[in-house]
């Protein structure tokens, strides 16, 4: 979705109407992103400055694109529907489809990784992913960023096209806190992606833990930022309970918190913290409920089901990882998966009021499942 200052815009159409007395009125006028809300034929929207905590994109829709994801009964990707086999409604009502494509776009991806000491058990194994991730996410023609986050927030690497470069720095991924900003993370991945080239595809690829601590960004303002900036956030989730099943006994003591032998601060229902009873957990939610509810409100989630719900917010994927091997195979079902979504764009009714819209695509093939964003955020105007 584009964001567009009204002010700027207005500065921008009057240096084009007076093109003939400027030396350079096109530099006045630059060509933003495309987002999924993209603009109209001939009319050149001002420069998207980049998002952090405190300034929100403002933006006019004009057209809607959403990436969707079809599977078989079986799992494996369909990748021969035609267009006319698609049918979007928004907000209940339905709309033509006026651009559709499958798969090729080049990318713009953004890894972002926990590096805190509470997953350092797994961080060998996470390490490791960095080959999987050059050869399936970013593949040939896609460009990628690496984000490191801890109790705080680090570019380990900016964008390139070097896959060499990229996996070097994902092999070296350092040890940090003890903190696990992971919004704010992935709130800066979202505002370097919000300034790549309009022929790319944003993509946001977070491997981290679900729980977040301390972060000055709340999930719903993030994934208001991704709606805007038309990133699709895939994620990688690692077990709380599993990252604490597998620390060294002399890294960590517990505090005493009762008499030994007990334990004074009950996990739901006396069950012991095993990774079974978190999945268990994380299966009770209504998640696109949870996404749609998050994008109205820009709250944060509770519980520990965040990264799941940002992806399903977004139209990505989300794998919990259990075991060391699963993380080359989530990541690699992730890239598969990248270049094989169809893109759907259409324009909306006019006049589209401020707040969360729903999107409901269907497909005309039995014994198939999709997956797309759910809806698409339009902020107020400015007071």
């Amino acid at each position: 979705m584009l964001g567009f200052r009204p002010a700027l815009l207005a500065l921008c159409f009057l240096s084009l109407a007076l093109g003939a007395l400027a030396l350079a009125p096109a530099a006045r006028c630059q060509e933003a992103p495309a987002g999924p809300l993209r603009p109209k034929p001939g009319v050149a929207p001002d420069k998207i400055p980049a998002l952090d905590a405190k300034h929100a994109i403002k933006s006019e829709v004009t057209e809607v694109v959403a990436p969707v994801a079809v599977r078989d009964a079986s799992g494996e990707i369909v990748m021969n529907l035609k267009k006319d086999n698609f049918h979007v409604f928004d907000n209940g009502v339905e709309q033509p489809i006026q651009h559709f494509d499958l798969g090729g776009d080049p990318l713009s991806v953004v890894l972002v990784v926990e590096t805190s000491s509470h997953i350092e058990p797994m961080l060998p194994a996470i390490r490791k992913t960095g080959i999987i991730f050059t050869q399936t996410v970013m593949a040939l023609t896609s460009e990628a960023a690496v984000i490191g986050f801890d109790d705080d927030v680090t570019l380990l690497q900016s964008f390139t096209t070097d896959s060499d470069t990229v996996q070097a720095v994902v092999n070296a991924l350092p040890e940090g806190g003890s903190g696990s900003h992971v919004y704010d993370a992935m709130a800066r991945g979202i505002s370097i992606l919000a300034k790549r080239a309009a022929v790319r595809r944003r993509i946001l690829v977070v491997v981290g833990e679900a729980q977040d601590t301390g972060s000055e960004n709340k999930l719903g303002g993030v994934l208001q930022q991704a709606h805007l900036a038309n990133v699709t956030i895939y994620s990688i989730g690692l077990s709380t309970a599993m990252a604490d099943l597998r620390a060294k006994p002399e890294q960590y003591e517990a505090p005493q918190l009762g008499p030994p032998g007990t334990f004074p601060i009950p996990t739901p229902n006396g069950q012991p913290p095993t990774p079974e009873l978190e999945s268990q957990m994380q299966g009770n939610i209504d998640l696109l409920a949870a996404a749609a509810w998050l994008l109205k409100t820009g709250m944060n989630a509770v519980g520990p089901n965040s990264l799941e719900i940002a992806s399903r917010a977004t139209g990505g994927m989300h794998v919990n990882t259990k075991k060391d091997r699963s993380f080359q195979k989530a990541m690699d079902e992730i890239g598969g998966e990248l270049h094989a979504e169809y893109t759907l764009g259409y324009r909306p009714p006019g006049d589209e009021p401020s707040g969360y819209h729903e999107i409901k695509i269907t497909v005309d093939r039995p014994g198939v499942t999709l997956r797309a964003r759910p809806g698409y955020y339009i902020p107020p105007p400015p007071a």
